[in-house]
């Protein structure tokens, strides 16, 4: 007798940097998630994709919850709390070598604000040398908020995500198979494209570059004279001139860089050759302007 399809949307929660897009690219197995070393990366709420045999579930990863400090930061936070309420199940995931602190008690009183049943995961579990700090830890948020279960885990090696991925599939009810099997992002290409930029961006300016970084793929269509060549342009958006002068660098070095690796991603991404004409313009306080955000892909309430 076969199995009776299940299907379901998961929440993924957690304070910035605790490792949400690498847990949604370690089960999916391919990356839909802009991964870096610095907080606040996730920006929207990014649907991953995951169908086995007889469930399809749909994870969406919010950005990080923390104390905003601008226009963007609050559509963040807005972004990450509008879908608690709205999924089967919220899978709250924090780093197992941070302790318990103002920022977890922030996001355990929003959860207390909603039926939805909530897994915990205490991820980074590879980096952990101090077992018995590591369990004073786990006390402090048992105590705080009764989990429907709680896993120790490694998103970025895999370690017990496969079990994490079952127990959200137990926990499932019947239902439609929502995208087709091969799909494991609702973002269109244009997104995944701007987001692959802003992580090189990030990754190869580190400190020197914020999170005032906005990247906007402007077109993306075929050569005329090459019809196995795609041509795309895209935008990064900075808040200062000197912004701008560190992301071209000296002799236009570093736009080179960031442009050459975001290629290498790509066109693994779409199968094919592609050409990558990156600009670099200065939008001035684009954070706290809303109709910049909304320009740029950011939609906010009224």
């Amino acid at each position: 007798m076969e199995k009776e399809f299940k299907s379901g949307f998961v929440a993924i929660i957690g304070r910035p940097n605790v490792g949400k897009s690498t847990f949604v690219n370690q089960i999916l197995g391919e990356k839909i998630s802009i991964i870096s070393n610095k907080p606040q990366t996730t920006r929207n709420r990014i649907h991953g994709i995951y169908t086995g045999e007889s469930e399809q579930i749909i994870f969406i990863d919010t950005p990080g919850i923390h104390k905003p400090h601008h226009e963007l930061g609050s559509f963040m936070n807005k972004e990450a709390l509008a879908t608690l309420k709205d999924v089967d199940i919220i899978l709250y995931i924090v780093s197992a070598n941070e302790t318990f602190g103002r920022g977890d008690e922030f996001v355990i009183s929003e959860l207390r604000k909603v039926k939805t049943p909530v897994i915990l995961a205490f991820n980074k579990i590879d980096l952990i040398k101090d077992k018995s700090a590591l369990m004073a830890n786990v006390i402090k948020f048992t105590e705080a908020y009764v989990f429907k279960e709680v896993f120790y885990i490694s998103a970025l090696n895999g370690e017990n995500t496969d079990k994490v991925l079952s127990e959200i599939s137990a926990s499932l009810e019947p239902g439609p198979m929502y995208y087709p099997k091969e799909q494991k992002s609702n973002y269109p290409e244009k997104f995944i494209i701007a987001e692959i930029i802003r992580e090189k961006v990030l990754t190869l300016t580190k400190e020197e570059v914020p999170h005032s970084v906005a990247v906007f793929v402007e077109e993306m269509k075929t050569d005329e004279d090459n019809p196995n060549l795609l041509n795309i342009r895209a935008v990064i958006y900075v808040e200062r001139t000197s912004q701008k002068k560190i992301i071209i660098g000296s002799g236009g070095q570093m736009i080179k860089k960031i442009g050459s690796l975001a290629r290498r991603e790509i066109v693994m991404l779409l199968g094919q050759k592609i050409y990558l004409d990156l600009w670099v313009k200065v939008e001035e306080d684009w954070r706290n302007r809303k109709a910049v955000l909304k320009r740029l892909g950011f939609i906010l309430e009224n």
